[in-house]
């Protein structure tokens, strides 16, 4: 067997892993939301403890992603990957095992800081390993992704939820992880060569790059974010919707984002990630924008957005590692987007008393200013700030 024939193998064996990975952190990142009923039946729970496992969830989001890229910087990718998913099976194996409120937040803390890292870990990896077309197979994975969270929305949905129900679709996340684990702990992934040494969060953070992309990673968050958290209010209380109508128009924009993902894969790779952005970025936000100042009927244009800005994010996450040096990448991605999580945090805690001031409609128009920001400051960001070479 030639090297060419070796490598291709090697792709496609990495390639099944991420998949299943992949799946299993889509199911997971939506067991929040399907169980949190059951939660507060089973444990007793308080509308403050109830919130309390959100903002443990966003904590551990933060702490995984700003340190974790330095880890994978410092130290071989495929072990801190590993260590990473052993992270978060330890995390479900305590969802297994236990059946304590307090533990649950550890379990949560644990397992949604980890799939973050994993997801934009295996972002980091995709043009190391699939060199070729990594635009093409980073939208494919998020794709998979997406499958595995409307899978498990639809699937678990149709169960009689409770305690039960939750340990066992978690024997079945944790098996599904460890058979990608397996697949992967025999396949050899390229590394940075040369000594490894600890990159400084300074440096990273001097680059001209880092807060164009820390802006456009905040401002694309408020964005996509807000739909999934305002959305389904601003239809029944502002456009007069029934619930099940407004939830309808929401289930079409993240199935656009899931399709989107699969759909336009092949143009990313065509056009290179800088161009897509901006080509279907733009075409997105004018959908986006119409829709929501439109309102009424116009709202399906919202809904159809979706489909075109679905590859904004994987593709923006690849971009990074144009701007940086290589053996700083994961420092970068982390530090960029955990500061950028921050910016969602601070909105959604600030909508809340907005539409208390000045009205729900209005304080819904920011959502189509952050995607406007967003698509201007991309294209500042690409004519002020040039790409570096690597190697």
């Amino acid at each position: 067997m030639n090297n060419k024939t070796k490598e291709g193998s090697r792709n496609a064996m990495i390639f099944i892993s991420f998949m299943l990975i992949m799946i299993a952190m889509g199911a997971n990142d939506s067991l929040r939301g399907i169980f949190a009923m059951v939660f507060r039946e089973h444990f007793r729970l308080n509308a403050t403890q109830v919130s309390s496992i959100i903002t443990v969830s966003y904590l551990g989001n933060l702490v995984f992603l700003f340190l974790g890229g330095a880890l994978i910087d410092r130290f071989q990718k495929k072990r801190v990957f590993i260590c990473v998913l052993f992270i978060w099976m330890s995390g479900i194996l305590l969802f297994i095992l236990t059946d304590n409120y307090l533990v649950l937040l550890v379990g949560m803390f644990l397992c949604v800081g980890a799939s973050t890292l994993i997801n934009t870990t295996i972002n980091i990896l995709v043009p190391v390993i699939f060199t070729a077309s990594p635009g093409l197979i980073v939208n494919v994975l998020y794709f998979v992704q997406g499958i595995g969270t409307s899978g498990s929305q639809n699937g678990i949905g149709r169960l009689t939820l409770g305690i039960t129900a939750w340990k066992a679709v978690n024997i079945g996340l944790i098996v599904l992880a460890a058979a990608g684990l397996m697949v992967l702990f025999f396949q050899d992934i390229p590394d940075v060569k040369g000594e490894k040494k600890a990159v400084s969060y300074k440096a990273v953070m001097k680059t001209p790059a880092f807060l164009f992309l820390t802006l456009l990673f905040g401002f694309y968050f408020i964005a996509e974010h807000g739909i999934l958290n305002w959305l389904l209010l601003y239809g029944t209380q502002e456009l007069t919707m029934t619930t099940k109508t407004a939830a309808g128009y929401l289930s079409v924009f993240f199935g656009g984002i899931t399709a989107g993902r699969l759909l336009f894969a092949p143009a990313v790779h065509k056009l290179g990630a800088a161009k897509s952005i901006g080509i279907f970025g733009t075409i997105g936000t004018i959908f986006y924008a119409a829709g929501i100042l439109l309102g009424g009927k116009w709202v399906v244009l919202l809904s159809i957005s979706g489909l075109s800005i679905s590859i904004v994010y994987p593709t923006l996450v690849l971009m990074i590692r144009s701007f940086f040096k290589e053996e700083g990448i994961a420092t970068a991605t982390g530090a960029i987007i955990s500061l950028a999580t921050v910016y969602d945090i601070c909105f959604n805690a600030f909508f809340g008393k907005l539409t208390e001031w000045i009205g729900l409609r209005a304080s819904f128009y920011i959502l189509p200013a952050s995607m406007l920001i967003f698509c201007l400051l991309y294209l500042v960001f690409l004519k002020t700030v040039k790409p570096i070479k690597n190697g």
